[in-house]
């Protein structure tokens, strides 16, 4: 799935909208429901796109090339409504007839569910619920408990599942102020005292799956990472690129060259290097897994070694990063500077636990 040229001038002409609003532009919008960005894990017989792991992860990337905090919301979104793979089949039917369906919530298990005559009694507060302005369905993992006491499965552990709420059940909190991925609106909600049906809970577990599609088979960490993990790569991606945008500048000035510009050019290219090479070890980590899944073939040393594979990719993205940064000028510094967008948008991102070594 590639980008055409209209679409990326959108992108690029609606991220300073969207940073200022601190959400993703009616435009932007516009753009992800009408090319169905969203529904890029959601099966074709429910009117999604259906990709496959890796053609879904190269999209991702590209799109995080130009705008990262839209291609941040568009991953969690889509990530979101991949769960339409664990609810009950003729319920998720009836919600993906809507063309603007939107799932987001948190993956903390930070709510209640007190069990109920046919369902849960749900309380509970959640937080950094990317896209909640136009979510239409909010997801969120709960501590389900009898008589206000958790239950315990077989070994003694606190038993969670996940429940789904229509939008006009929860209430959003508009708390996400932050330094990078602004547009990604990523608010905390809450729902108080609330009932839902059993068909509203459901286990993220490829053993759970609703859908046939072999998506639904991937085992959902392994996704998680890898999915977030090409948000990195197409951020870093650019900036680098940008950074020796700046060094070729920059050497028009003979004195620079002599003095910086040429170790500096020579760091640049080791730092290239070896991101290409990492980024050939995940996609052959990927490829690897997604076959052997087609192939009904176990991938446990391949999810290992997606998890710290990835790791390391995002610990170097962050350290070259910062190596980089400081060599870049004034101008790195100026808030609306591209430069500066990308690398607060890294930085924000490196936040969020998943990937962190």
């Amino acid at each position: 799935m590639i980008l055409t040229q209209d679409q990326i001038n959108l992108i690029k002409d609606q991220q300073q909208e969207a940073i200022s609003l601190k959400r993703m532009t009616a435009k932007q919008l516009d753009l992800a429901f009408r090319e169905k960005w969203f529904k890029i894990w959601v099966p074709k017989s429910l009117g999604g796109l259906g990709l496959t792991l890796l053609d879904g992860m190269k999209f991702l990337e590209e799109l995080a090339y130009h705008d990262g905090g839209l291609a941040w919301t568009i991953t969690l979104c889509s990530g979101a409504n991949l769960f339409v793979g664990f609810i009950d089949p003729q319920i998720g039917k009836e919600i993906f007839q809507n063309p603007e369906v939107c799932l987001g919530g948190s993956g903390r298990a930070s709510g209640y569910a007190e069990r109920a005559d046919g369902g849960y009694r749900i309380h509970g507060y959640w937080k950094y619920a990317t896209g909640a302005p136009h979510l239409s369905h909010f997801t969120a993992n709960c501590i389900i408990t009898e008589d206000g006491k958790p239950v315990l499965d077989k070994n003694g552990q606190q038993v969670i599942h996940s429940f789904f709420f229509d939008r006009d059940d929860v209430l959003i909190h508009y708390d996400w102020d932050t330094f990078g991925l602004e547009c990604t609106a990523s608010h905390s909600f809450s729902v108080e005292n609330h009932f839902v049906g059993n068909s509203r809970s459901f286990l993220i577990n490829e053993s759970e799956s609703t859908w046939p599609d072999f998506l639904y088979q991937y085992p959902f960490i392994p996704f998680a990472e890898l999915t977030l993990l090409s948000n990195f790569i197409g951020m870093y991606n650019r900036f680098i690129d940008l950074v020796e945008k700046y060094y070729i500048l920059k050497s028009q000035d003979a004195d620079w060259l002599k003095d910086k510009g040429k170790n500096l050019f020579k760091r640049l290219d080791e730092m290239q290097c070896n991101f290409n090479e990492r980024k050939r070890q995940i996609y052959c980590l990927t490829e690897e897994s997604w076959g052997n899944i087609l192939l009904g073939i176990e991938n446990v040393e391949i999810y290992e070694k997606i998890a710290v594979t990835s790791r390391s990719f995002v610990s170097a993205i962050k350290n070259n990063t910062v190596e980089l940064f400081p060599g870049c000028g004034i101008g790195a510094a100026q808030r609306e500077q591209e430069m500066n967008i990308v690398f607060r948008n890294i930085f924000t991102a490196t936040q969020h636990s998943l990937l962190q070594e």
